[in-house]
């Protein structure tokens, strides 16, 4: 069989619904890897392949799966994002799935206060409502987001949009406070009206790549609204 790029597997053309016919083995071997089914631009993960026994979230798994996307959208893969400084979260809730994210703070510059930070999100996945506090070494931070690929919906505080109850994601609709939404489109951006303001970010049905620009972050400074989201 001629060999294939992860891109031709993943299926480049926009709207195609690929079968694990039409690819061979290779869909198949995806699927059996990651748990995923792809339908157009889009991939779905079942939540249990990222979790091998005792439930012990698999990192491992989990860059691939972003991986994969990055292949996807022709996003580069440098050396530094093999490494160690690109790290994945499940936020110890154990839904990868719905709740969790990979991301790699490319510089966060303490003595002149700006940080750069990319984000990636796999389809619905959310990073947890969260704000940031005033530390002994940083002003609460201030943030926007930059949407490379994919789309998201950035939620915030202030006045809830209609209907906003039923897209929040089950594990935060009774807890979220911040509920008004600003759809983020690719190229497009958006931010926090103010500092300290409780926010969340849901990724759309193709995933997302999001680059942030903030102030520097103070891991101290981090505060969620779900009380058993753990970083360990």
């Amino acid at each position: 069989m001629v060999d294939m790029t992860r891109r031709e597997i993943l299926g480049v053309a926009a709207g195609a619904a690929l079968s694990a016919g039409a690819l061979g083995g290779c869909c198949a071997q995806t699927e059996e890897k990651a748990g995923g089914v792809l339908g157009g631009f889009a991939m779905q993960y079942e939540n249990k392949a990222f979790y091998g026994d005792g439930g012990v979230f698999d990192d491992k798994t989990a860059k691939d799966a972003y991986y994969a996307m990055m292949d996807y959208y022709r996003y580069p893969i440098t050396d530094r994002l093999r490494g160690e400084d690109f790290w994945t979260l499940d936020f110890g809730l154990g839904i990868f799935t719905e709740v969790g994210m990979a991301g790699i703070f490319w510089v966060n510059n303490q003595e002149h206060d700006y940080m750069g930070h990319e984000i990636f999100l796999l389809p619905g996945q959310m990073i947890p409502e969260h704000w940031h506090v005033k530390t002994e070494e940083a002003r609460a931070k201030v943030e926007a987001w930059h949407v490379r690929h994919g789309w998201v919906t950035l939620y915030a505080e202030g006045e809830p949009s209609p209907g906003v109850e039923e897209r929040i994601p089950e594990s935060h609709r009774s807890i979220a406070v911040a509920r008004k939404e600003q759809v983020v489109k690719p190229g497009d951006y958006g931010y926090l009206a103010n500092p300290g303001e409780r926010h969340f970010m849901v990724a759309g049905p193709e995933g997302a790549i999001v680059s942030e620009y903030a102030s520097y972050h103070d891991m101290a400074g981090l505060r969620f609204t779900h009380p058993d989201v753990t970083l360990g």
